[in-house]
C-alpha cells in the first residue's frame, strides 16, 4: 500500500472510502442500514463509497456506525518533544497587534 503522504487528496479520500466499504461489509451491514443508522442519505453514502466524496460531519456519523470513530483521535497529533530543551526552545507564537478604530 502506498503511504498516505505520497497520495493526492483525492486518492486519500478514495482509500478511506474503500476501507469504509470493507469495514461495512465485514460488519455485515448493508448500505441502507448504514444510511439509516447514520442519518446519511443512501445516495450520499453510495457516492462516498464510489468516489470518496463526503462531508466531514457525515463521515464522522458513518464512522460511528462502523465503530471506527477512534481513528479520528489520531488526526492532528500533538507535537512530541524528546527533551525539555525542545519545549523551551520552540518558537513563541506571535500575535498580531490590535487595531484601533478611529471614531
Amino acid at each position: 500500500m502506498i503511504p498516505l503522504s505520497l497520495m493526492t487528496p483525492g486518492d486519500v479520500a478514495r482509500s478511506v472510502a474503500v476501507r469504509a466499504r470493507a469495514r461495512r461489509v465485514a460488519l455485515g451491514l448493508t448500505q441502507q442500514e448504514v444510511a439509516d443508522r447514520s442519518g446519511v442519505n443512501i445516495w450520499t453514502l453510495r457516492r462516498f463509497e464510489a468516489s470518496g466524496k463526503l462531508a466531514f460531519d457525515a463521515l464522522i456519523r458513518v464512522a460511528v456506525v462502523l465503530d471506527a470513530i477512534e481513528a479520528f483521535g489520531t488526526l492532528f497529533p500533538e507535537p512530541e518533544y524528546r527533551s525539555l530543551d525542545e519545549v523551551i526552545d520552540r518558537p513563541k507564537r506571535q500575535r498580531g497587534k490590535r487595531r484601533t478604530v478611529a471614531t
